[in-house]
């Protein structure tokens, strides 16, 4: 069973310590879709953009949030196998990102995970700006794993 909004976002938002600092806030969550932002206040780098990190995090963070809503967390966990940022243009502004798996994807993904224990997904991300700017995109690997594997 998928863990409860209220649950995820308390997760997501407050449990990894660098995450609370950084603000990052879960602005919609829900089976198979997750929308988060973070604020450019208390992110800036050295010249006064978002830090590179702070946007790497804002997108690898998805993946663990969508498989909070969408899997069953108390019979698998997921990791990140990896994650490649391409960075396009400094973020002056505060971000989001957005992600979404499809029914088909779900679908396959719950065979996978019902049949060998595991199963890897891939998430395209995007991170916007407040004028609606892509200033990063993202492309991370996940897998979901049976607990005791």
């Amino acid at each position: 069973m998928a863990m409860s909004v209220e649950a995820v976002k308390e997760l997501i938002e407050n449990k990894v310590a660098f995450v609370r600092r950084m603000k990052l806030k879960a602005v919609e969550l829900k089976p198979c879709h997750v929308k988060l932002s973070a604020p450019l206040q208390d992110n800036e780098n050295h010249i006064g953009t978002m830090y590179a990190g702070a946007l790497f995090t804002l997108a690898e963070i998805p993946g663990g949030a969508l498989f909070l809503t969408t899997f069953d967390s108390s019979r698998y966990y997921p990791i990140v196998k990896e994650m490649t940022m391409t960075f396009l243009r400094p973020a002056r502004t505060d971000v989001t990102i957005e992600n979404d798996i499809s029914e088909e994807e779900y679908r396959r993904i719950q065979h996978e995970l019902t049949s060998n224990g595991k199963a890897e997904f891939v998430l395209l991300g995007r991170i916007m700006d407040e004028k609606g700017e892509v200033v990063a995109s993202s492309r991370g690997t996940y897998q979901i794993r049976a607990i005791g594997i």
